[in-house]
């Protein structure tokens, strides 16, 4: 039986990840801040997250950002799967300090205590992320794989929103390995790049295993629908409900590796238990691209709604075009493939949905925020 902290324990991955363990015998405490932007302004009341979590583990209220409840949560733990995150590429953009400290200091803080304090740990999970690898990678025409830099506001202000070379060809989109080259776009990936280089160069010198997960677009029943942040499967199932119309932004082929949530509780919760994982970086997606058109067809097919979709050119700065991982590390290691299809996984989502409270205007007071910023154009 393992004793395992889950920091973040009380959000949308680790709750399920917490309830998960617990059905296998093991013991579960959490420490999460229930921010309000996830859980609502009375957690108590106003988060089935924390309800869910509370019914399964012990939870601790506090931050990783504390020394004092970093110490207390660690205590008689032997694993720990790291979630704790400020996470969203749009708002770390302008709320820099806040993603750097949480995201980057709170890591630091776990592992300053784990390097000079006595524990019984023995493993750390840190939840990596895509975003990490920037535009990931890409194929020339002459058959080389490239790691093309990050698309210019001029090109895409003209319309052109194609990845390029060097020289301004066009390029062929491949599945990213863990081996990538890394060079996030966004603060928030430049954190989480630090937060796993973190725990994976402080672990091995102090006798902990490392592991990394570097999760592509996880959706699912319990993502938060009022965090405009969370992804545009929960923006866009609001909007809907909303009857409101859709605006996608650039030309709509922009594509996204979209992951379903009991395919990530399954996968972390091996990075955690089985020898094998011990100091592996595995990518956590379903090896598939899913451009922003075919989610806004699959949510109309699944809702039986009728909405105005308008393709309007707009773009934030920060985003990728694509995102396809290559997850054959895996299953070679680990011997797990994600096994329920995208169009399947937003079925459930939205038979989910159906029975939620309709959110506000959060995502569109976003958005205002970004285009003050000129982040959004």
């Amino acid at each position: 039986m393992a004793h395992v902290l889950i920091t973040g324990g009380a959000g949308f991955i680790g709750s399920r990840v917490a309830a998960r363990l617990v059905s296998e015998g093991h013991r579960v405490r959490v420490l999460d801040a229930l921010i309000s932007q996830v859980h609502g302004p009375d957690p108590e009341t106003t988060s089935p997250l924390l309800r869910a979590v509370s019914d399964v583990a012990e939870v601790q209220r506090g931050t990783v950002t504390s020394l004092d409840d970093l110490r207390a949560a660690l205590v008689d733990v032997d694993t720990v799967i790291h979630l704790a995150a400020e996470t969203g590429t749009g708002q770390s953009m302008y709320e820099i300090d806040r993603y750097v400290e949480a995201n980057i200091g709170g890591t630091a803080k776990l592992m300053d205590l784990l390097t000079n304090e006595p524990h019984g740990v023995r493993r750390v999970v840190v939840a990596s992320s895509r975003s990490v690898y920037g535009e990931g990678a890409y194929r020339s025409a002459n058959g080389t794989v490239v790691y093309p830099p990050h698309r210019s506001d001029t090109a895409m202000a003209e319309g052109d929103f194609a990845v390029r070379g060097a020289s301004g060809e066009e390029l062929e989109l491949i599945p990213t390995t863990e081996d990538a080259v890394l060079h996030p776009s966004s603060v928030y990936g430049i954190t989480k790049q630090v937060q796993e280089s973190l725990v994976m160069t402080v672990a091995p010198t102090i006798g902990v295993e490392p592991v990394s997960l570097r999760y592509q677009n996880v959706f699912g029943p319990g993502q938060s629908l009022t965090n405009p942040y969370t992804g545009i499967l929960s923006i866009f199932s609001t909007l809907i409900r909303q009857g409101k119309g859709i605006d996608v932004f650039e030309d709509g082929q922009e594509s996204r590796d979209f992951v379903y949530i009991d395919d990530v509780v399954e996968a972390t919760v091996l990075a955690a238990l089985e020898p094998a994982a011990a100091g592996g970086v595995f990518n956590v997606g379903s090896g598939a691209a899913t451009t922003v058109l075919e989610v806004v067809d699959a949510l109309v097919t699944a809702f039986g709604a009728q909405v105005e979709v308008t393709v309007s050119g707009r773009y934030r700065l920060g985003d990728i075009r694509h995102n396809v991982a290559d997850t054959s590390r895996l299953r070679d290691v680990l011997g797990f493939e994600p096994s329920v299809p995208f169009v399947e996984g937003v079925r459930r989502f939205v038979e989910w949905v159906a029975d939620e409270p309709i959110g506000g205007g959060e995502y569109e007071r976003s958005l205002d925020e970004m285009a003050a910023r000129r982040l959004l154009k």
